[in-house]
């Protein structure tokens, strides 16, 4: 029996976490022919997806693949995202979350998977995300075109922006 991944498992955690926290949580993604996202708002082949429940509609994380209804520019779409793909979930408002190695295609991994007995190579690295450095390429690519792409600010009182 295949071991199982526990980057899923890790997924809904923080994503638990970021809604009962009442932060935003954002997936940042690696875009590559299995991925379904807007090709309009990828920026050098990954997108920042906000994944909050005001934002998404119909929001199912399971173990392949993340699949949501989002609106970009007024514009409703479906987005699929196998979970493989997924770069990082994080809280918008600190950057806390967690990042995740991303190696190759699904290919590459379904490949890797079945050409190996070893459960170390079969899963994925996790690691921290470090909050600067992390912070500015997640923002950097940002699903939203109106954004300001900066990071959160840290410390102080979080300000309201209100937008027309």
């Amino acid at each position: 029996m295949p071991d199982i991944s526990t980057k899923p498992y890790m997924l809904r955690a923080i994503y638990e976490w970021c809604t009962d926290s009442g932060f935003t949580p954002y997936l940042a993604v690696k875009v590559d022919a299995s991925t379904t996202v807007p090709m309009e708002y990828v920026k050098k082949g990954e997108i920042v997806l906000n994944i909050s429940f005001g934002a998404t509609s119909g929001l199912k994380m399971d173990n392949d693949a993340v699949r949501f209804n989002a609106r970009f520019g007024g514009v409703s779409r479906e987005i699929y995202v196998p979970v493989h793909n997924v770069l990082a979930i994080y809280a918008n408002e600190n950057g806390q979350g967690m990042a995740f190695e991303v190696t190759g295609s699904a290919a590459d991994g379904a490949a890797a998977a079945q050409a190996t007995d070893s459960p170390v190579s079969a899963a994925p690295a996790l690691s921290a995300v470090p909050s600067a450095a992390a912070e500015k390429p997640a923002a950097q690519t940002s699903s939203n075109p109106d954004d300001d792409n900066e990071p959160p600010k840290k410390g102080g009182r979080p300000t309201l922006t209100v937008i027309k």
